[in-house]
């Protein structure tokens, strides 16, 4: 089993948060905070997590002029949604277990794929499956049947 990465954990949770905040998909997110952004994030997430995540979210969504959206995954959820924490959570363990390398690449290709949409949709219960089924719906580019 792969050592959790903390720093990773908190960037996809702060990615989260800014996507609820400005109500925009993920991916968009990340296309607004770039690769370099994304690098710097992850190194200092150490820092970073000693201050409140709000304060960061919206530092860094002004350095990045993030606009707003209308994509609102929370407001459409049926049910009691995920918090910000916990789909950090998925995303880490999620690209922990398909890269092979490079994190921050990985990042970025899981959330600009497909399977991106299908865990943002909070009306499934993909995004509380085992990690090793995500991890295999993931990798065969398609949702797996029991």
């Amino acid at each position: 089993m792969t050592k959790f990465d903390n720093d990773l954990f908190y960037t996809c949770s702060l990615i989260e948060y800014i996507g609820r905040q400005q109500k925009l998909e993920r991916q968009d997110v990340i296309k607004y905070l770039g690769e370099s952004r994304i690098k710097l994030i992850y190194s200092r997430a150490d820092v970073l997590h000693c201050e409140p995540i709000e304060k960061n979210a919206y530092e860094f969504a002004r350095m990045a002029d993030i606009s707003s959206g209308t994509f609102d995954n929370i407001a459409s959820c049926k049910y009691t949604p995920p918090s910000y924490w916990d789909i950090g959570k998925v995303y880490c363990r999620l690209i922990t277990d398909v890269s092979k390398g490079d994190k921050i690449k990985t990042l970025i290709e899981v959330y600009n794929s497909w399977f991106n949409k299908e865990l943002q949709n909070f009306n499934s219960d993909l995004y509380y499956q085992s990690r090793e089924y995500l991890k295999i719906c993931y990798s065969e580019k398609r949702i797996v049947e029991g």
